[in-house]
């Protein structure tokens, strides 16, 4: 079971959800007034009485269903929504034609809580689906478009859309004070366990490493190894790489914050693939803040820097070191990896590819090629070898699109 915490409870839909449900108490309660102050005026009043009573009943019934976006489903609002232009159709069978002219019709303003229930819910895009069935209903109800109709109905489509659009910001404010509330979250709990670590793990390593080295022999190989795990360690957790969760609970239960696993698809921080790379001979510099790429082409990518480090260890030798760097570019991603070993000779790219040896051409440039980067290789005999990967953030997101069609 992840470990849960909530850390606040922010829902702005809440409050939203509660005014609708008043809203539409208030508004069928004022509709059945007034149909009881013009019951002597219908011409059948059997069918306001019909429709009074099943409107009544279906607010209340449905109080439940406008308590949270959950709950107000796709389907009850399109019910809703039906039950608001029915009324407005059985108009003018309950009503004289001389009073429908300028007479509200039998929900009267009730069907302004339908059209709302669509902007909180969807945004103001359903508001305007929402708004435009009520306008073409009134239209029908009317038999001609009279200035006092149009205006009401501009009014009402106006208003629902600046809702639905306010809601609609009001959700990405939430979500991005929910990332904020949770990399606090994640950066407190990543300090805590770097004290528990430094206090307790990393000194006993520096300890075995120090006493491995007095003593020679196989405990000087435990020793070795210990140090290298202690500095392994000390750069994981310096650089506060502890996955955080990028899920905001919905409005209906407020923003909380998660420590969990990453799911499978969605970016990836390319950090937390490179960590594992660093170690007693490998030196990791990274930004502070996350290099967020899709998670297909940050595997790539790291697996590039794996083969260019294969390839430090394999001709530059065991007590060669290397470092690599991580660069996030405005437009581009630049991760470089350098050794100190004696370099490559002249030629001896060219003549690995003609002996059937691909690790460069295949593992790192071919890698970047199919990402749409480039990989460039220099290296000055006596003076090391530097690999540059570089991607363009234009070619990551082309190539993300493509996948998402496919």
């Amino acid at each position: 079971m992840p470990k849960r915490e909530r850390v606040m409870r922010m829902s702005v839909e809440l409050p939203l959800w509660r005014a609708l449900a008043g809203y539409r108490v208030m508004t069928m309660l004022y509709a059945i007034a007034l149909g009881v102050t013009r019951y002597d005026l219908f011409v059948r009043p059997w069918v306001a009485v019909c429709y009074f009573a099943v409107l009544c009943v279906w607010t209340l019934a449905t109080l439940p269903r406008v308590r949270n976006a959950a709950s107000c489903t796709g389907r009850f609002l399109v019910a809703d929504l039906t039950v608001a232009l029915t009324g407005i159709l059985l108009t003018p069978l309950a009503d004289s034609h001389q009073r429908i002219a300028g007479g509200p019709t039998l929900p009267s303003i009730w069907t302004a809580g339908a059209v709302l229930a669509f902007a909180i819910k969807g945004g103001w895009r359903w508001a305007a689906v929402a708004s435009t069935a009520v306008a073409v209903a009134n239209l029908v109800e009317r038999g001609h478009p009279a200035r006092d109709t149009v205006h009401s109905l501009i009014l009402v489509w106006v208003a629902s859309i600046a809702i639905g659009y306010v809601v609609e910001v009001a959700r990405a404010s939430e979500r991005t004070l929910a990332r904020a509330l949770e990399i606090e979250a994640a950066t407190r709990e990543r300090e805590r366990l770097a004290r528990d670590i430094h206090d307790g793990v990393l000194q006993v390593l520096a300890m075995v490493k120090r006493r491995g080295a007095a003593l020679g022999g196989e405990a000087a190989e435990l020793g070795r190894l210990a140090g290298e795990q202690e500095v392994a360690l000390r750069t994981l957790v310096s650089g506060g790489l502890v996955p955080v969760s990028r899920v905001s609970e919905d409005a209906l239960a407020g923003a909380v914050v998660r420590v969990v696993d990453e799911p499978d698809d969605g970016p990836v921080d390319l950090r937390q693939l490179l960590v594992p790379f660093a170690g007693a001979r490998v030196s990791l510099a990274e930004p502070g803040a996350p290099v967020e790429l899709p998670r297909p082409a940050a595997r790539e990518l790291a697996a590039a820097v794996g083969a260019a480090l294969d390839n430090v260890s394999r001709h530059a030798g065991a007590e060669a070191r290397a470092w690599i760097l991580v660069e996030d570019e405005p437009d581009e991603i630049v991760v470089t990896v350098r050794d100190d070993g004696p370099g490559i000779p002249e030629g001896r790219l060219v003549q690995a590819e003609g002996e059937g040896r691909l690790g460069v051409a295949q593992s790192i440039r071919g890698r970047l090629r199919d990402l749409g980067g480039s990989a460039e290789l220099i290296s000055v005999p006596g003076q090391g070898t530097e690999v540059e990967l570089k991607v363009a953030k234009d070619a990551l997101r082309a190539r993300g699109k493509k996948a998402e069609r496919r």
